[in-house]
């Protein structure tokens, strides 16, 4: 599941995009010109944006490229219109548009695009992962808590703490971007019902309230091992 905000000054359109996608179980935010746009953007960083060319106050290409000159363009951004030339759309892939769209947009087409740019942000994400976060003064975290609490002084390991079984509490770096954050807590979530449950994914999805397509995606998404419940649950 995505967060993923629509930007078109169409209300039929914004209506369609947002059903066919809150289907898909996305988080779908709603803006009708690149003023609502803006502050949908300020309020919370999607995961992905739908953006009209052709709108009355600034059109798309004007406020794509507003967002990449401000450090803003920090998520994929799919370019929608019926009228827009090669040109055009050449120029918002230049600008640091992921694809662009014809009107009319076939249902096939845009959920292909759809999986597409949130496949390239998941790879984006997972890449400034490896980076480990750190603390004040550049001490690196691990599993959230600091270096020196897990190493020790003067470089000296502590001994290994026995892998535990399902727990209902847990830790999380709170000296993160929300989504971030949430992404965390939730990957430890499921694994934790998972672990529960023995890996049944049919109980974790009646433990959850998700239907079975959507836990699947939801799982895959955050890169929760499906066969870790099985091991660590008896």
């Amino acid at each position: 599941m995505a967060n993923i905000l629509v930007v078109d000054d169409e209300l039929g359109i914004r209506d369609l995009l947002f059903e066919i996608l809150n289907d898909e179980g996305h988080n779908v935010d709603l803006a009708e010109n690149a003023s609502e746009a803006r502050a949908a953007r300020q309020r919370a960083r999607p995961d992905l944006v739908l953006l009209d060319i052709w709108m009355p106050d600034t059109d798309g290409v004007t406020l794509l490229k507003e967002w990449a000159t401000a450090g803003l363009l920090t998520m994929p951004v799919i370019m929608m219109s019926g009228h827009a030339t090669i040109d055009t759309a050449v120029e918002a892939t230049r600008i640091g548009a992921f694809a662009f769209l014809e009107k009319p947009i076939t249902l096939q087409k845009l959920l292909k695009e759809v999986e597409r740019a949130l496949a390239k942000e998941d790879a984006r994400r997972a890449a400034a992962a490896v980076v480990p976060p750190t603390v004040a003064g550049g001490q690196p975290l691990i599993s959230g808590v600091p270096m020196s609490a897990v190493i020790g002084p003067a470089g000296a390991a502590l001994p290994p703490t026995p892998e535990p079984g399902p727990q209902a509490t847990q830790s999380f770096d709170l000296d993160r971007p929300l989504r971030d954050a949430r992404d965390g807590f939730e990957k430890a979530y499921f694994e934790f019902h998972l672990a529960m449950e023995n890996g049944s994914m049919t109980r974790v999805a009646e433990k959850t309230g998700l239907e079975r397509t959507h836990l699947y995606r939801k799982l895959k998404q955050l890169g929760v091992d499906l066969s870790r419940g099985r091991r660590s649950a008896v």
